[in-house]
Order: C-alpha cells, then sequence, then structure tokens
C-alpha cells in the first residue's frame, strides 16, 4: 500500500503545448504497473480548454464545479455541469475546457497503454470553440 499526502504532488501549469488558455493540473495517481490507471485533477480558467486528443483506453472526465464544454469532432460542442461524468471511448477525438465566461474543474481519468494516455493533436480553433452553445 502506498498512500500520497496532500501536497505531496505539486500542482503544475498544464502546457502550452497541449492546452490553449491557463489551466492548472493537481495529480491524483499515476499508478505502478501492471495496474493502468492515471488520474489528474484539471481546473480550466474562463475561455481554457484542451487540444484536440484521444486516449487509445478511453477517458472518464467528472465535473466538480464550474461550467465546462466538451467537443467532438462531428458535433457542437456540449455543456458540462458540476456531477455530470463523460465517458469518452477509445480512439475518440475530443476536447474539453471551460465556457468563455465561467472557469471548470474535473478529475480526468484514463489509463495508461504502451507508456501513453494521450494522443494529442493540433489546438482547438476559435472556431470550433465558438461553435459552443451560447446560452448553456
Amino acid at each position: 500500500m502506498d498512500i500520497m499526502t496532500a501536497g505531496s504532488r505539486p500542482t503544475k501549469q498544464a502546457s502550452a503545448d497541449w492546452f490553449t488558455g491557463t489551466v492548472w493540473q493537481d495529480p491524483i495517481i499515476q499508478a505502478p504497473d501492471p495496474a493502468r490507471i492515471a488520474a489528474l485533477r484539471v481546473t480550466f480558467e474562463p475561455g481554457a480548454r484542451t487540444a484536440w486528443h484521444s486516449h487509445p483506453l478511453g477517458q472518464t472526465l467528472h465535473v466538480v464545479s464550474g461550467l465546462g464544454l466538451v467537443g467532438l469532432r462531428a458535433a457542437a460542442p456540449r455543456v458540462i455541469r458540476p456531477g455530470d461524468t463523460v465517458w469518452i471511448p477509445p480512439g475518440e477525438e475530443h476536447w474539453h475546457g471551460a465556457t468563455a465566461d465561467t472557469g471548470m474543474v474535473h478529475l480526468a481519468m484514463q489509463e495508461m497503454q504502451d507508456g501513453r494516455a494521450a494522443d494529442w493533436l493540433e489546438h482547438v480553433s476559435d472556431q470550433d470553440y465558438a461553435r459552443a452553445p451560447t446560452d448553456p
């Protein structure tokens, strides 16, 4: 058994390579082999979002606070609220983040495969982001 005490995993600012705007990540766990779970608490300031990406084994998002968006390639973004849980299947290209006016915090849970949990793609364009509902 391993107990990771509060404060032993420092908050870090997310990489501009994979995020637009200010995003903070608080690691929850990256379990050692043979387990595969990796989880983060992610805080998005208003307007901040991930780049397009997919996960080899899928991803679960659980919204803790604020108001967020999740978008798929073939659909307009959908609003996500506190208490909502989103399952994104393996290989599904998507993005997620805060609405333009409200920050959002979610837990992101995914499994590692061959040393990776995500395949990062291009940044979400302002045009794709603007497809979000204007009255969430």
